[in-house]
């Protein structure tokens, strides 16, 4: 009996729900924060957040995997479901159906799950895919459903799953569990727990023929978005997607035994941290705004463009600040002009500088 779901008390996984009890009050506190900082965007900051992290969520899952999409891509698909404003792009098969997969989790997040919505989702997911039997259904394959890693000559096995023969039954359990523990299900149970043993429960299944991560994933997203009762997107996947050696390390050896505190604990701490990651875009916009504000009239349309670039790159900004000679091309401006504009811009307290000479490096100040 190697694995939890071959375990006597499977699936009763136990942990310690008092231990655990704090980081839950993080993070309904966190929840608070959340909203009482969206209430100082304007409508149309708060439709650019959502598409941003929505998309954001897509690609990192999917980066997760090993999948790269294309970011704008995604985020111009999502705006189509959403029925939203934004650049019309292009999307490949992959790319419009991740789109969609989150799409959908956004809008019907209180839905009940259902065999039905995860065929959907399977079906969104697999856009485009000509190589997998099975779509849009459970996995029927007789061989048996293995995670491995290492050179093929001589693979080791990171973890197998129950037969195909018993995923309907297996299924069948989780999704009754998933809606009873809702908040107004018959048994809730607390927000990080749930979603934390819902991915778990899920991968151990393994259900479908491929893209397993990226459903549990969603489904813990849904976990908490029911649980908080509002269609948020966090940055769950891409804060497992900084710590995916960790991330994979966790679930091999919670699928060792069903007592399953330090698995919850892992999560509940990643949850946290993706929940601050997307408070801090929310900060972010505001200072945004704020400093955009304070500039006006104050700023030539070079320095304007050269902001705006920088804020597109988000919370993190530049990879090794803004240089000189980044600030010419964006802007195509002499030295001696971006020189001037850049001594502006620092005087305004829009931007600070570090460094000296070519070793020169310039970020945005928004604490000012």
């Amino acid at each position: 009996m190697r694995w939890n779901w071959q375990q006597p008390d499977w699936p009763a996984f136990r942990y310690d729900a008092a231990a655990l009890r704090p980081i839950e009050d993080r993070f309904l506190k966190g929840a608070g924060v959340a909203v009482g900082s969206l209430a100082h965007l304007d409508d149309e900051e708060r439709q650019g957040l959502t598409l941003s992290l929505i998309a954001q969520e897509a690609v990192d899952s999917s980066a997760i995997e090993g999948e790269i999409l294309d970011r704008a891509s995604v985020q111009s698909s999502v705006a189509r479901h959403l029925g939203l404003k934004n650049d019309q792009r292009r999307a490949n098969a992959a790319e419009a159906g991740a789109a969609e997969l989150m799409a959908s989790l956004y809008q019907d997040y209180r839905a009940p799950l259902s065999n039905a919505m995860l065929f959907q989702w399977h079906a969104m997911l697999m856009n485009g895919r000509r190589d997998l039997a099975d779509i849009g259904r459970y996995r029927t394959h007789d061989d048996p459903m293995q995670i491995v890693s290492g050179a093929l000559h001589a693979p080791k096995v990171y973890f197998e799953a129950p037969s195909s023969s018993s995923v309907a039954e297996e299924m069948a359990a989780f999704i009754a569990w998933f809606n009873a523990s809702a908040p107004d299900g018959a048994a809730p149970v607390s927000v990080l727990v749930r979603a934390g043993i819902a991915h778990l429960w899920f991968e151990s299944i393994h259900p479908f023929e491929d893209g397993n991560g990226r459903l549990g994933r969603a489904l813990a997203e849904k976990a908490l978005a029911q649980c908080l009762d509002a269609p948020a997107i966090t940055a769950l996947a891409e804060i497992i997607q900084r710590n995916r050696k960790a991330y994979y390390e966790q679930l091999h050896r919670a699928s060792l035994s069903n007592q399953v505190d330090v698995w919850l604990s892992w999560f509940a701490d990643s949850a946290v941290a993706a929940q601050q990651r997307t408070i801090e875009r929310v900060q972010f916009l505001i200072a945004k705004a704020r400093l955009l504000d304070r500039l006006r009239g104050k700023i030539n349309p070079r320095q304007e463009k050269v902001l705006l670039r920088m804020f597109a790159e988000g919370p993190d900004g530049f990879k090794g600040g803004l240089s000189a000679a980044n600030y010419r091309t964006i802007t195509e401006a002499a030295s001696a002009t971006a020189t001037r504009d850049l001594a502006e811009l620092v005087a305004l307290s829009a931007l600070r500088k570090e460094g000296e000479l070519r070793y020169t490096r310039y970020y945005l100040s928004l604490g000012a």
